[in-house]
């Protein structure tokens, strides 16, 4: 059905992916519109801001060629929608939801608006249950529990790309045929979107898997309909077919960059280091939107990508992103510079509602005691290492050396698994193992809570 039911030649200035229209009678904030150009080509576009009767509008391919004098917008009543369906498993869309691995489009079973509503606290449920990634340094000790949003901060060159594809072949739940996997990709170049597409054909697990990539080349718009396309039909997967959903975003960074480059053309006031200053309450409407519902069998978990700036886990990104999640997974380029894989830096990582999701029934009676020592004999282990790089080995004591050999044997066994999959037995076992290097007493602690 056609959907057009007016048109206005009333164009009176374009800016960037901006154009600025006046007298759109009736238009509503979020509605969709058609540009059409004179040469008949049509783009899309969505109303961001009107005051009185003006419009901006952003244009979802662009605004080159489009001409200010006979262009024609045309709204048409509806704010964006995406047509979901149970056969996008194992298919590759755009940023926009359009198919781009050379297979016909679907046919819908339903249109949903994409821009959502975060869960209504009243109507949440306790996240719980495990997820196994088969990532031992998250599983064992940053567990991912079903409905959490768990985002993992990594650095520029660090392997963030392969730990997402990663976890999405490896992650399980405990009923396997109800879980699927959504990824969407943001702002990634030719290379990395070549990487993705090749890395899901491969990995076997597109029957579960639903995918969206936005490259660096797209329009920047696109990459703010990305997450929430992705998490829409998440919704829909969740809370009406009940699968247990998660959702891996990555760049969250090229998102918020995109965020700051539209703002600017809008000639907002920046915030903090020219972000949007309601950066903030955006990023929460996304990461809100996962967990679980009251009286519903499914559940949506949120595992979002950044990249830090330089490092700088105080960058607005990671800084905003750590408020509004539960913990966070963090790369770190020490290990990486040593060939470690994958190279999680476990002493700034954090899972908030890891008690939630182990346990006995769950993953393993014990599993919290282990957790505790393992991190205890590290920390211990980075210490001894510091005191190394002042007295040397030959001022340490024997227990010293011990615990620096502990921290040696967990960076290169435990956190360094490459792409091998471990079960979570298989990565307590090797907890265990590891704390084998040091003397009895000095894991008292860990048999007592055992005992």
């Amino acid at each position: 059905m056609d959907l057009i039911t007016k048109q206005y030649k009333t164009i009176n200035a374009i800016t960037g992916p901006l154009v600025l229209a006046e007298n759109l009678i009736g238009a509503k904030l979020g509605e969709m519109c058609v540009v059409e150009l004179t040469t008949g080509e049509k783009r899309n576009g969505q109303i961001l801001s009107i005051e009185g009767d003006k419009a901006v509008i952003q244009v979802l391919e662009g605004t080159s060629a489009i001409d200010s004098k006979t262009s024609i917008v045309a709204p048409l009543g509806q704010t964006a929608r995406v047509g979901i369906s149970m056969d996008m498993f194992g298919r590759i869309f755009n940023g926009f939801g359009k198919p781009i691995d050379g297979l016909p489009e679907i046919i819908p079973e339903k249109y949903m608006e994409i821009t959502g509503l975060p869960m209504n606290p009243a109507a949440r449920e306790k996240p719980d249950f495990f997820i196994q990634t088969g990532i031992s340094a998250i599983d064992g000790l940053n567990t991912l529990v079903r409905g959490q949003k768990l985002p993992i901060f990594s650095g520029a060159g660090l392997p963030a790309n392969e730990l997402a594809i990663q976890i999405v072949r490896q992650a399980k739940v405990s009923e396997a045929a109800d879980f699927a996997v959504i990824l969407g990709a943001m702002g990634i170049t030719s290379r990395e979107a070549f990487f993705f597409r090749k890395s899901l054909l491969e990995i076997g697990t597109l029957e579960r898997t639903v995918a969206f990539i936005n490259q660096a080349s797209d329009p920047t718009i696109e990459r703010l309909f990305t997450p929430r396309i992705a998490l829409t039909t998440a919704e829909y997967l969740a809370f009406e077919k009940g699968y247990h959903v998660m959702v891996v975003l990555t760049d969250m960074t090229a998102y918020c960059e995109a965020l700051r480059e539209i703002g600017i053309a809008r000639e907002e006031i920046p915030g903090r280091r020219s972000y949007p200053g309601y950066m903030y309450t955006d990023l929460a409407t996304l990461y809100e939107r996962a967990g679980r519902l009251e009286g519903r069998k499914g559940s949506i978990t949120l595992m979002p990508i950044l990249t830090m700036p330089d490092d700088d886990i105080t960058h607005p990104i990671p800084d905003l992103t750590g408020y509004i999640t539960e913990g966070q997974i963090v790369l770190g380029r020490g290990l990486h510079r040593k060939g470690i894989y994958p190279p999680i830096d476990v002493m700034p990582c954090l899972s908030r509602l890891m008690n939630l999701g182990i346990g006995k029934g769950k993953t393993r009676e014990g599993h919290r005691a282990l957790a505790d020592q393992l991190y205890s004999a590290y920390a211990r282990g980075i210490d001894v290492r510091r005191l190394v790089a002042i007295v040397g080995e030959e001022g340490l004591t024997e227990l010293d050396r011990k615990y620096l050999h502990f921290a040696e044997e967990f960076e290169r066994r435990f956190i360094g698994q490459g792409n091998i999959e471990r079960t979570i037995d298989e990565t307590l076992d090797l907890g265990l193992s590891l704390l084998s290097i040091l003397p009895e007493r000095e894991t008292i602690g860990l048999r007592a809570k055992k005992g």
